[in-house]
């Protein structure tokens, strides 16, 4: 690679095709020559924002952002009005770009902003590319957190952040040029943007966003060339369902080369369905917007469900331990795709450069990292015992009429803290015949003293259970 965080843009191949929308496709050539003509026009700004909708406009504006060396704020166009002030103040950017007709959709804090169209022709630019020209330590990207613990913070990504840990994903999953990336996700955070956008064009390879997550629509991908399918959780259980259906399309989607997903655990229960329809062994990956990604399971190694692979190539990461013989510790990372800081200064990294996750993990026998949950909400002080609220959900996720299950610790007077599940059922069953499942497969002390039934779970847009909502 180069020093350019897109190289196949500097020099690029003709006819390649690079990306594919719902809303319309771009060559290599094509792209680089509609987000060049933008660059030109953005190049010296601070900072610009991008109302990051899952089309062709917002990669071509992310794209151009990057050649013309200017950080860009990928804005989730779902934001309500308040948490889109707060990023708009926070991240001050000089300009919004956003696709000609998006006018109407602008919320008032985006509306107010100097406006850049991003083209929808392509119009031939003769100016040096930036990309070559930029330190690698400058800000690429300022994405924002989630906000579960407050107001979301704005993450500062610089381009070696970016380029490390892409070749360090490629080098795990044997990502070349001829790969064909197909996924559903969101492009304003790292899962969809970072490694769903920006990893197949700095391998020079092909991404097609397929709108929505199906069977039908992800066995059509494969069949037309896919090899790499990125999803969630939620996508992967929904596609179980769907492909026990449709053995024909089981087929399809097992000709793909890896199936990988991440920002989730994906449950034992959905990875066992999922190998048995299609074949393929799915592969998960640990990352944060924070870190980017820290570990994966990698395309020349057995999976080992319940597991997120081993570190990268040069992270680093290490298990803080509260008492001698705990095999649980929070995970604490160092390496070369952490963050600059968060917009504003605050770098929350310790003297000596760890970034403490706020996860709870253990080592397998086999090096990989198996995580507990978060620390705040997922590990679980019961009557002088440990628990990870992740193997109790597991467990309960294997009873057959158990559709969706979140296991908290809430306080009590005798024990500290006692489990307790909300469960979504997809058949009628009782709460004893819960706790009896759990008491059958696990330890006495994790069962749960207490299940309360809902009728669903709250998730944020990543598709993430938000448990502090539970507790409302």
């Amino acid at each position: 690679m180069t020093d350019a965080l897109l190289p196949a843009l500097l020099d690029p191949p003709a006819e390649r095709p690079a990306l594919a929308f719902p809303d319309g496709a771009l060559t290599y050539p094509e792209l680089a020559t509609r987000a060049g003509a933008l660059a030109q026009q953005i190049a010296g700004l601070k900072r610009v924002a991008v109302r990051a909708t899952p089309t062709l406009d917002t990669a071509v504006g992310i794209v151009a952002a990057l050649l013309a060396g200017v950080p860009a704020v990928p804005i989730n166009p779902r934001s309500g009005p308040r948490e889109l002030a707060h990023v708009v103040a926070d991240a001050a950017p000089d300009a919004v770009l956003a696709a000609a007709a998006a006018d109407a959709d602008l919320l008032p804090p985006l509306a107010a902003l100097p406006r850049f169209p991003i083209p929808r022709e392509s119009a031939r630019s003769t100016a040096r590319n930036p990309d070559l020209d930029m330190p690698p330590s400058a800000p690429a990207l300022v994405i924002y957190t989630s906000g579960t613990t407050g107001p979301p913070k704005g993450a500062v990504l610089s381009r070696v952040a970016l380029a490390a840990n892409l070749d360090a994903l490629a080098d795990a999953w044997a990502w070349t040029a001829a790969d064909v990336l197909v996924h559903a996700l969101p492009l304003f955070h790292v899962h969809g943007l970072v490694l769903g956008v920006l990893g197949p064009l700095r391998r020079g390879g092909s991404m097609r966003h397929l709108g929505t997550f199906s069977a039908s629509s992800l066995a059509r991908a494969v069949e037309d060339g896919a090899t790499l399918v990125f999803g969630v959780p939620t996508h992967y259980h929904r596609l179980v369902d769907e492909l026990a259906a449709d053995p024909a399309a089981a087929a399809a989607v097992g000709r793909a080369r890896l199936l990988v997903s991440g920002s989730a655990a994906l449950t034992a229960v959905d990875h066992a369905r999922l190998q048995r329809l299609t074949g393929l062994a799915v592969r998960e990956r640990y990352g944060l917007t924070e870190t980017l990604i820290l570990t994966a399971a990698r395309a020349d190694e057995p999976v080992e469900p319940g597991t997120v692979g081993r570190p990268l190539a040069d992270t680093e990461i290490r298990l803080v331990r509260e008492d001698a013989g705990d095999d649980l510790g929070a995970v604490e990372v160092r390496g070369p795709g952490l963050f600059s800081g968060y917009l504003g200064g605050s770098d929350p990294t310790t003297q000596d450069g760890w970034f403490r996750t706020g996860d709870i993990g253990r080592w397998t026998a086999s090096g990989s990292l198996a995580l507990v949950g978060r620390k705040t909400t997922d590990l679980i002080k019961s009557g002088g015992f440990k628990i990870g609220a992740g193997e109790i959900e597991n467990a309960l996720l294997e009873h057959p009429a158990v559709a969706e299950v979140a296991v908290l610790g809430v306080p009590d007077d005798d024990l500290g803290e006692r489990v307790v599940a909300f469960v979504v059922t997809s058949d009628r069953t009782d709460a004893g015949a819960l706790v009896d499942h759990v008491a059958g497969l696990l330890a006495p002390h994790k069962r749960p003293r207490e299940v309360r039934f809902v009728d669903a779970l709250p998730r944020n847009d990543m598709g993430k259970v938000v448990k502090s909502r539970l507790l409302r």
